[in-house]
C-alpha cells in the first residue's frame, strides 16, 4: 500500500491528523496507520480516501502493470507543481523515458507539466507552445478535457510573460469559458480546477480587469472552502488583496485578505507566501500613517 501518497494527499488538501480523522476514527489510529503501517478496518480507510477525494484503489500497487511508476513518477511531479518546487518537478520528468508513457492519458500528463514549467519558468513561448499544442491536437475528451484547459492556461502565462497581451487573453479566455463546467472528482481536479483559475485570475489583474479576475479568484475560494484545501487559498487571498489595494477598496477589506493569506500561508508552510505578504504588510503600515 501506498502509504506515502495518502499522507501526500492528506497535506496537499491541508488536512491535520486530527481534522481528517474527526468523525471517522481516533487520532491514534491515523496516526498508527500512517506511522507504522497499521492498517485500520476498511470501512475506517474508504471514509478517510472518500473525505480526501482519494480512490482506494490509488493506494494500491497495480501489481504486473509496468505503467505504475510512470504514474506515480507524474504525481509527484504535479505534487511539486503545486508547491512551486518547479527544479523538482523537472527532475523527476527528466527521468521518465518518453517510450514508457504507454497511455494517452500519460502523454497529456506529461505534456502538460513539461509545458507549465516551461511556462513558468519564463522558457521560451516556442518550447511550451511545443508541449502544450500536442494536447490541443489531440484533443482529449471528457475527463482528459482538463489536460485541454490546463494547456490553453499554460500557452496563456507564456505570451504573457513575452508581453503579447492579445495572444494571452485569447487563451486565458479559452480555458475560463469552460473550467466552470468542469465537474470535479478528485483531489487531482481540485489542484487543476484552482491552478487554472489562480492564473487566469492573476492575468485579468495584470490587465486591469478587476471584475473578471476578483470573480475568477473569489470562486477558487469557494472551491478550496468546499474541498476542505488550504494550500491555494493563501495564494488566492494574496492576490485578492493586491486587486482591492489598487482598487482603492476599504482598508479593512485589504487587511482581512491579507490576514487569511498569512494565517493559510503559515499552515502550509509557504515561505515564499509570507516574504511577499510582509512587504504588502509594510505598504499598508506606511499607508495609514
Amino acid at each position: 500500500m501506498d502509504i506515502q501518497r495518502f499522507i501526500a494527499t492528506r497535506k496537499a488538501l491541508g488536512f491535520s491528523q486530527k481534522k481528517l480523522s474527526e468523525g471517522i476514527c481516533t487520532q491514534v489510529t491515523l496516526s498508527r496507520f500512517e506511522n507504522n503501517g497499521q492498517i485500520p478496518t476498511i470501512k475506517i480507510l474508504i471514509r478517510l480516501c472518500n473525505r480526501l477525494q482519494l480512490n482506494l484503489g490509488e493506494l494500491f500497487p497495480n501489481v504486473g502493470i509496468q505503467d505504475s511508476k510512470v504514474n506515480k513518477q507524474l504525481d509527484q511531479s504535479e505534487f511539486y507543481l503545486v508547491t512551486r518546487e518547479y527544479c523538482e518537478a523537472a527532475k523527476i520528468l527528466n527521468q521518465i523515458p518518453q517510450a514508457e508513457l504507454q497511455t494517452p492519458a500519460q502523454k497529456w500528463h506529461y505534456l502538460y507539466l513539461k509545458g507549465y514549467l516551461s511556462a513558468l519558468q519564463s522558457g521560451p513561448v516556442t518550447e511550451t507552445f511545443f508541449y502544450l499544442n500536442q494536447i490541443l491536437s489531440e484533443s482529449p475528451k471528457e475527463k482528459s478535457y482538463i489536460f485541454v484547459l490546463l494547456a490553453y492556461t499554460g500557452l496563456g502565462i507564456a505570451y504573457a510573460n513575452e508581453a503579447d497581451k492579445e495572444k494571452a487573453e485569447y487563451f486565458f479566455e479559452k480555458a475560463v469559458s469552460d473550467v466552470y463546467h468542469y465537474p470535479i472528482e478528485t483531489s487531482a481536479d481540485i489542484w487543476r480546477v484552482l491552478n487554472i483559475l489562480f492564473y487566469c485570475g492573476t492575468f485579468y489583474a495584470s490587465i486591469k480587469d478587476y471584475n473578471v479576475s476578483d470573480a475568477l479568484l473569489e470562486h477558487g475560494v469557494t472551491i478550496c472552502s468546499d474541498n476542505h484545501v488550504t494550500y491555494y487559498l493563501a495564494r488566492l487571498m494574496f492576490q485578492l488583496a493586491k486587486n482591492a489595494l489598487v482598487q482603492n477598496k476599504a482598508l479593512e477589506v485589504i487587511r482581512e485578505y491579507v490576514a487569511d493569506a498569512q494565517a493559510f500561508a503559515k499552515i502550509n508552510q509557504n515561505t515564499v507566501e509570507l516574504r511577499e505578504l510582509k512587504v504588502l504588510q509594510a505598504r499598508l503600515d506606511k499607508r495609514e500613517q
